[in-house]
């Protein structure tokens, strides 16, 4: 099986990815709680539409070991610096879905953009997913702590649940997404590390990422649905596209946080269209 070694990981970590087609490189980082699975209605488009199609898990995540500590996102990011330095990556494509909005911009921070010829923003966190008092429509610091004492304590009883807001699933079940989806989802996620689950939880939760969206510096594509409950558009999207200056913003209209899933068509007609812009 494929697997790049992070060597300069303060543990050496090793990240197992998929790489298919040929043609300009897209990188796909997937969400919090899952692995690069989740993107199964992603690759095929891609690799189809003459891109070469990269999808990794996150450390701790899928396939990809697990290492006691760092799971902040300099750490994630090296990951991916080390799968593109490994895979001698140019021009690529980065695409980060909910947390992994987060490891695009901390790459563009830490590594800058000479590899870099664009970047999308799917359901992303970005910029700040906790309320403060110039943040007032983040999450609440006490129902952040919450879902940390239930992953502490229940862990899969937490991630049994978690998906049904993630899909909106009482106004989607059927049509758009199947309850054998959130089934899926379950099994993905808890057969992940749960010490990486909670420390990607508190990555995603606590780093706010505002002072770092100058550093966002290639046509950025950013897609979020307007019935997101899990992270609600006026504190990530919203503000995203009030800051970052290159940048194409596609509202799409009743999706949940799980668009890829629901509204599948949808997000690829603008993904492929940005892609080939």
């Amino acid at each position: 099986m494929p697997f790049i070694t992070n060597t300069k990981a303060k543990e050496p970590v090793d990240i197992f990815y998929e790489d298919y087609g040929s043609g300009q490189p897209v990188i796909l980082i997937h969400g919090w709680p899952l692995s690069r699975k989740s993107w199964e209605q992603q690759v095929w488009k891609i690799v189809e539409e003459g891109f070469r199609c990269i999808s990794y898990d996150r450390r701790g995540f899928g396939t990809s070991s697990a290492p006691w500590a760092d799971y902040g996102y300099s750490a994630l990011a090296s990951d991916l610096q080390a799968i593109i330095e490994k895979l001698d990556l140019n021009d690529a494509i980065i695409v980060g879905f909910s947390m992994g909005g987060g490891e695009v911009v901390r790459y563009l921070t830490d590594y800058g953009s000479d590899k870099i010829a664009k970047a999308a923003l799917i359901s992303s966190i970005i910029p700040l997913v906790k309320q403060k008092s110039d943040n007032p429509d983040g999450v609440a610091e006490k129902d952040l702590d919450g879902i940390i004492d239930a992953l502490q304590n229940d862990r899969v009883g937490f991630l049994k649940e978690f998906s049904k807001g993630f899909y909106n699933f009482d106004e989607n079940k059927g049509e758009r997404v199947s309850q054998a989806q959130l089934d899926y989802d379950f099994t993905i996620a808890s057969f992940a590390s749960p010490r990486a689950t909670i420390q990607t939880a508190l990555a995603w939760m606590h780093t706010d990422f505002r002072s770092e969206l100058k550093n966002v510096d290639v046509p950025t594509l950013i897609v979020h649905g307007d019935a997101d409950a899990t992270v609600p558009i006026e504190t990530s999207a919203k503000q995203a596209a009030a800051e970052i200056n290159d940048n194409t913003y596609k509202i799409i209209e009743g999706a949940p946080h799980g668009l890829n899933i629901t509204h599948a068509k949808e997000l690829n007609d603008i993904l492929i269209g940005f892609l080939k812009k």
